[in-house]
């Protein structure tokens, strides 16, 4: 490995400015579990009761900079504690969720999967989950209609917000 090599790959694994990288801070990090190469963390502006966030200790910004031994430590991980948070909070379901991205949504740019506990009425019409968050997301604009508009590979076309 080169000098420059080392020296960048000191730098993606931890950067002080960096809420994730200061997984001992307890300041900002209220750690639920960890395996090896991920935490587990309380989400500091919780969704819902429970929400936690999957997080690389290494400096990490997309999912796709992943190895996949690392997805599959990251899906073990999160299964592990939805038991536990189904345990702790017995909710009815989970969202799961990556902003990967700045058009995605994303924040902070380290990656973390969000885990987010969901109880029956938690929101008026939970139909569309993430949709929600796109345009043609609301479920009252989706009609039987609009199913009959395939394009030629079976898709229903997708039209900007008017």
């Amino acid at each position: 490995m080169t000098q420059t090599h080392a020296i960048d790959d000191a730098v993606r694994r931890y950067r002080p400015d960096c809420i994730f990288c200061r997984m001992d801070d307890p300041s900002v990090n209220r750690i639920l579990e960890q395996s090896d190469n991920f935490y587990v963390r309380y989400d500091n502006f919780p969704a819902t009761d429970g929400h936690v966030e999957i997080v690389p200790k290494r400096h990490v910004v997309s999912f796709f900079e992943l190895a996949p031994g690392e997805v599959a430590e990251a899906y073990q991980l999160m299964s592990d504690v939805r038991s536990t948070l189904t345990a702790i909070h017995d909710p009815q379901g989970f969202t799961i969720g990556i902003n990967d991205g700045r058009a995605a949504g994303r924040t902070i740019d380290h990656l973390h999967i969000h885990l987010v506990p969901r109880y029956d009425g938690d929101v008026t019409d939970p139909r569309g989950g993430i949709r929600r968050a796109l345009p043609n997301g609301d479920p009252a604009l989706w009609t039987d209609s609009s199913l009959t508009e395939f394009d030629r590979r079976g898709h229903v076309p997708i039209r900007p917000p008017t």
